[in-house]
């Protein structure tokens, strides 16, 4: 929902949040944030080429022909008080200088998981909680992947307790805008209960 400029239709007290999209390469974080995103979504795709193929991870993504190279950004109106600003990261291992600067002043932070290359998540994890950014994980369900509950998902990543792990469809805008609103409930539930966190 985009608002007037001028003073009486611009709400009062509108609160924006910076949320990071983290992951292993090809896991879906600009599909994510394209399908939520209410502006057309600004990314950083170029074309992957058969030299990228040697330094890339393709397994599991063959049909991928673009990659991120520097951050995807999108943004969402999840209230009328409450804006999210989006910025995805980029999945591989070379790019990773981008992520201190992408996560500067980040509210928190989603790291989306593929259960058929669920190690490349542990990078995501250990950078989160190495930095003291809370985190929740959505699993990404692709079509023909296994599906796995997420207390299996939770056990694998060895989780925190109350780190949430929820199943979600980033093609979907009902099931990508959930993600979101779980992120926002894990951050107020540690608001109001900071010593368990």
């Amino acid at each position: 929902m985009a608002f007037a400029s001028s003073p009486d239709r611009v709400p009062p007290n509108i609160t924006s949040a910076k949320i990071v999209v983290a992951g292993g390469f090809g896991v879906g974080k600009t599909t994510l944030v394209g399908t939520v995103s209410e502006i057309p979504p600004v990314n950083t795709e170029a074309w992957m080429t058969q030299a990228s193929k040697t330094v890339d991870p393709v397994h599991g993504s063959d049909e991928k022909t673009t990659t991120t190279v520097a951050m995807d950004f999108g943004r969402i109106t999840l209230a009328r008080d409450l804006i999210l600003y989006l910025f995805g990261t980029p999945g591989q291992d070379r790019f990773w200088f981008m992520w201190d600067e992408l996560s500067a002043g980040a509210l928190g932070a989603v790291v989306l998981a593929d259960t058929r290359r669920l190690e490349a998540c542990f990078s995501a994890v250990d950078f989160f909680e190495s930095r003291g950014i809370k985190f929740i994980v959505a699993v990404n369900e692709f079509d023909g992947a296994f599906r796995y509950e997420p207390e299996e998902v939770r056990a694998a990543l060895e989780l925190k307790p109350h780190v949430p792990v929820i199943l979600c469809d980033a093609r979907q805008a009902r099931s990508a805008t959930a993600v979101l609103v779980a992120l926002i409930r894990h951050l107020l539930a540690a608001v109001a209960a900071p010593s368990t966190r």
